[in-house]
């Protein structure tokens, strides 16, 4: 395996780490985070906080894989690779990030022959 290969492969794994990570913040659930802080786990914001440090995290690894000339847009989705191109994290990243969740809502929408 070339160097080359080998930090490619390296910036892959970061990237679902980090991918992973914010996703879990997403959906609520306990990160490396929490680890650090677990006095905050009580607090209210200590959620939306968590997020944007996920977030950092997963933009500034996929600033260095660009750096690098690693792709990283293959593990995203196509609407995921345009948020975090657009850098901000706001209510619609985290309302809209699983395409999953769309097509619920989508088939749970009557029909207008209903």
């Amino acid at each position: 395996m070339t160097s080359n290969n080998s930090m490619e492969a390296y910036f892959k794994e970061k990237l679902h780490v980090a991918k992973s990570q914010f996703e879990r913040t997403i959906d609520c659930k306990h990160t490396e985070f929490d680890d650090l802080y677990p006095y905050m786990t009580e607090q209210p914001q200590f959620f939306w906080y968590k997020r944007y440090v996920a977030w950092q995290e997963l933009l500034t690894v996929v600033s260095i894989a660009t750096d690098l000339d690693v792709d990283w847009t293959s593990d995203f989705l196509e609407k995921q690779v345009a948020f975090i191109n657009s850098k901000v994290l706001d209510a619609k990243v985290l309302d809209d990030w699983y395409e999953v969740q769309e097509e619920e809502v989508e088939t749970e929408q009557p029909s207008k022959n209903e």
